[in-house]
């Protein structure tokens, strides 16, 4: 399990540094020294900057559950299946919800849902 935490956290840290990114940088008018200010007046987003924002609103939540469920299930191997499930639907679901692939997207996020409760049943099980 502690693998499946680590690449979670991984992701989640990867994940977290998308939205500046595309605000500043992935942009037709790249605002790199903006960065280094205090960033009172932020440039707007772009299309995917704000999806990307999205999708890491939606991590938070995400992550809010899975994180106890793992530390509590470490020991339960029905609990690590759930959490492969998780990790494995998040790394592709961010770059799905940045891509704007709605359908897939939302099965990727059932996907992570299922094994979340996997995880949950697991350790009631236990």
């Amino acid at each position: 399990m502690i693998t499946w935490i680590l690449l979670s956290l991984l992701l989640f840290f990867v994940q977290t540094l998308l939205p500046p990114v595309f605000r500043y940088i992935l942009r037709s008018d790249p605002k790199i020294l903006a960065t280094l200010g205090a960033r009172d007046d932020p440039p707007e987003t772009t299309r995917l900057g704000a999806r990307a924002e999205r999708a890491m609103a939606n991590s938070i939540e995400q992550y809010m559950m899975f994180l106890p469920l793992a530390v509590l299930g470490a020991s339960s191997d029905g609990a690590v299946l759930g959490a492969q499930l998780f990790v494995l639907s998040r790394a592709a679901y961010v770059p799905v919800y940045i891509a704007g692939i709605p359908l897939l997207r939302s099965a990727l996020w059932t996907v992570g849902i299922a094994g979340l409760i996997i995880m949950a049943l697991a350790i009631l099980a236990t």
